[in-house]
């Protein structure tokens, strides 16, 4: 167990920014945390950047959290860079807690930020291109098609629209789920009207619309089986944790009734295996050491945020965090087992599909969604009693699987 606390936490709401600079939705997430904590911006003493985009999108690289932050006056401090794909906030916020656990400091901050929306579709979906190996990209799309095969594609299911190349290979995850687990695209929709139904309740959420089971079935395809509603959009946005050691808490006074406690945060990567192999997932490993770390296990989870780029990936992830048995994942979601009021609440933000993924941020705004849970102060979207709360947070791929996944454990 740390003693370790989220003392502040702030974001920026998630949308199409285009008026908004990268610097200014920093400066907004951040300040906004330093609010909440009850603290100043000379409190900090080390800060974690995660960014994955702005090279590609702006050129602007190597030092993009020294100039976001330099900007708002945030100097003469430890500052990284992290890029680690989709968990690159994630991976900050980590970082940050193993910071403060080293005794480098009492007080860090984790921040992410993107700016990822432009009218140059092109530019705006490469992006993703190179999260995967590039030396042998052709190799990788034919392997993902092969675990997919046995699950026929019916006609008119492919858009002819430009989209992220990751959309391709959730779909190639959800077809050998369906092979192997007999999950349908119907269990998928329901996970994304569930997710767009939590998000009608989070006034930061991109997209803040409901939709029924058979109009997410009904929408315009982006890959078989998944359709607009049920994939992620492209965002702009900013997210920004505060966290700081027990002996910081007390010295400083801060308000103990609403800090809240990293129990685990752990970083992981995968393996070689066969895509059958499920229960050597990455994130599979990467939760059972955040529970071993954190001394708690799934049925001690009160509310999760996982990385649901599409919907499918909610299914996979709620089964390699232990709330479900393997193949359990897609009937339990059109239970209703995962929306509010269910057994384990999934994404009461909206999740990815709904709140959005500006991909630095998205680990970050996870854990503002969790600790706005744990302290009961979410409104109509509150999950009753919430102690306990995990996040998971993936990013790129490698083989048959996201080449990084992030798990962190919060407790009041």
């Amino acid at each position: 167990m740390s003693d370790i606390y989220v003392v502040g936490v702030g974001m920026t709401p998630f949308g199409r920014l285009t008026e908004v600079s990268l610097k200014a939705m920093v400066r907004q997430a951040t300040e906004a945390a330093l609010n909440d904590a009850g603290l100043q911006k000379d409190s900090i003493e080390a800060a974690f950047f995660g960014n994955a985009s702005q090279g590609h999108m702006e050129g602007q690289q190597m030092i993009r959290g020294q100039i976001a932050l330099r900007d708002m006056g945030i100097s003469r401090i430890p500052v990284v860079n992290v890029e680690n794909a989709c968990a690159s906030g994630s991976s900050a916020f980590t970082l940050a807690v193993n910071h403060l656990k080293a005794r480098a400091g009492d007080i860090a901050l984790a921040v992410g930020a993107e700016k990822m929306f432009s009218a140059d579709r092109s530019r705006m979906f490469s992006v993703f291109d190179s999260a995967l190996d590039i030396s042998c990209a052709a190799d990788v799309h034919a392997d993902l098609l092969r675990m997919g095969e046995g699950v026929e594609v019916p006609p008119g299911t492919t858009s002819p629209k430009p989209y992220s190349v990751f959309m391709d290979v959730y779909a190639a995850f959800a077809r050998a789920h369906m092979k192997r687990f007999g999950t349908t695209q119907r269990q998928i929709a329901a996970v994304a009207a569930k997710n767009h139904a939590h998000s009608v309740h989070n006034p930061l959420s991109q997209y803040r619309t409901s939709y029924t089971i058979d109009e997410v079935l009904a929408a315009a395809p982006i890959t078989y089986p998944l359709t607009v509603p049920m994939c992620s959009p492209v965002s702009d946005g900013a997210a920004a944790a505060i966290l700081c050691t027990g002996a910081a808490l007390r010295r400083l006074g801060l308000d103990t009734h609403r800090a809240v406690r990293v129990l685990s945060s752990v970083i992981q990567t995968g393996s070689d295996r066969n895509y059958t192999d499920v229960r050597n997932h990455l994130t599979v490993h990467a939760a059972r050491r955040a529970y071993e770390a954190a001394g708690v296990g799934p049925r001690d989870v009160s509310v999760a945020e996982v990385h649901d780029a599409t919907a499918m990936g909610e299914i996979i992830q709620i089964e390699n965090l232990g709330f479900f048995e393997f193949g359990e994942g897609g009937p339990a979601s059109e239970r209703g087992d995962t929306s509010i009021g269910g057994r384990i609440p999934v994404n009461p933000s909206g999740g990815l599909e709904s709140k959005g993924h500006p991909v630095g941020a998205t680990g970050i705004a996870q854990v503002h969604e969790l600790v706005t849970q744990l302290r009961g102060e979410a409104g109509p979207r509150q999950v009753d009693g919430a102690s306990i709360a995990v996040a998971e947070n993936g990013g790129g791929l490698y083989g048959v699987e996201e080449a990084v996944a992030c798990v962190t454990i919060l407790g009041r």
